[in-house]
């Protein structure tokens, strides 16, 4: 006797999409102020406040919302209307180390650090 093969409609999880923008020179710091306004929010509602908001922090991360929705409807055939940001945080990215000559032949040094902003977006 052959069995019979049953098959179950599975309904697919929501996926976490994400998007990052890497080696930006903005301190991790100030992108995390940015992105604590948004953590939690639909796309756009999370797009509006970052259109205002004067930082460079604020124009990059807007760029990376926009980049995850984008890869969200395109990729994974998500509702635009549906998504909102799931997770967003700023990691410490490579540090760009300079000096500034002070008096008596000396030197001190620049840090100048840069960051990884990496937000993803689910469906609700």
């Amino acid at each position: 006797m052959a069995r019979k093969k049953v098959e179950e409609t599975v309904k697919p999880e929501p996926r976490d999409v994400k998007a990052t923008a890497k080696t930006v020179r903005v301190t991790t710091r100030k992108a995390k102020l940015v992105l604590d306004l948004i953590r939690g929010k639909d796309v756009k509602e999370a797009m509006g406040i970052l259109k205002l908001l004067p930082n460079k922090a604020a124009r990059i991360s807007y760029k990376v919302v926009k980049s995850a929705c984008a890869n969200a409807t395109h990729n994974f055939q998500m509702d635009e209307e549906k998504l909102y940001v799931k997770e967003c945080y700023a990691n410490e990215g490579i540090t760009l180390k300079r000096y500034m000559p002070r008096a008596k032949g000396s030197a001190s040094p620049i840090m100048k650090r840069t960051s990884h902003i990496t937000v993803v977006v689910s469906e609700r």
